[in-house]
């Protein structure tokens, strides 16, 4: 008997969901290659399916039974509404990463200025940027190299100019900046247990982890950034849900005479820190 397309996804997504995975990840992955957007599935979602389609489904049940992230099978996540190019050496970018970029916005105009992204990836956060204000000098670091080759791409592809340095941190910055912004590792490692099995096996540790319950990095970045940020600058920071108090706490410290605030994201979580 014929078997139609919603028949084989709706039964890949029930083996996915009965082994603890996400179930939709296999219908994303399925539209994703076959650019199908919502109409286009309404429309194929009875007829017959292929048997090279089915195998293509197949294929990437199995990919997803060993946790592997469907952007990294698709090669691609999209950010700010355009497409980034993922692979192992970078994080997957995230929805709550977009709120950083659209707050750092919100609080500058295209006024000429030195911006610093620090921990690049894929560079979604300096392209986003330099698009959106074309007339900012963009400066986008990472202490890795695979990482920086995948950003260097995506800035070409989206037509960004960017300056991009291999830097641990602020080490390779040597003028002043008006604006510092970074998502950086911030997962402390008692917190493994609670991660995605996707995330643990398979985005970069280097990107993820950071030592001192996750605050290593950010009291890196207070203290070089002193050297770095010009007086009236501003630093934009993401970060984990819990750390809200002590990442403003390490900011205050080095910073007394600016204004330290902590904005929570679309879910109410704490996310981000302004010092300005």
């Amino acid at each position: 008997m014929a078997k139609t397309y919603v028949e084989v996804l709706s039964r890949a997504s029930s083996f996915l969901e009965a082994a603890g995975k996400e179930g939709y990840a296999i219908e994303y992955l399925f539209l994703a290659r076959k650019n199908w957007d919502k109409t286009h599935w309404l429309m194929h979602m009875r007829e017959e399916i292929s048997l090279a389609d089915e195998a293509l489904i197949e294929k990437d049940l199995a990919s997803l039974m060993k946790n592997i992230p469907p952007q990294y099978l698709l090669g691609y996540e999209y950010f700010f509404e355009r497409r980034f190019k993922v692979t192992e050496d970078t994080l997957i970018p995230r929805p709550e990463t977009e709120e950083l970029v659209a707050l750092c916005l919100s609080m500058n105009d295209n006024t000429t200025k030195k911006v610093v992204d620090i921990g690049t990836g894929t560079g979604a956060i300096a392209v986003s940027l330099k698009l959106e204000r074309p007339d900012w000098e963009m400066t986008a670091v990472d202490i890795s190299e695979g990482a920086l080759n995948v950003a260097t791409e995506n800035a070409r592809n989206l037509q960004a100019r960017i300056s991009f340095k291999q830097s641990d941190v602020l080490s390779a910055i040597t003028e002043k900046q008006d604006i510092i912004i970074s998502n950086p590792p911030y997962i402390s490692q008692s917190e493994w247990d609670l991660m995605d099995e996707s995330v643990r096996t398979y985005e970069p540790k280097t990107a993820l982890f950071a030592e001192n319950e996750g605050l290593a990095i950010y009291q890196k970045i207070a203290a070089e950034s002193r050297e770095c940020l010009q007086p009236n600058g501003m630093i934009f920071l993401e970060i984990g849900f819990r750390q809200g108090q002590s990442v403003k706490e390490i900011f205050q410290t080095v910073y007394p005479e600016k204004e330290v605030t902590i904005h929570q994201d679309m879910s109410g979580n704490d996310r981000m820190v302004v010092i300005c």
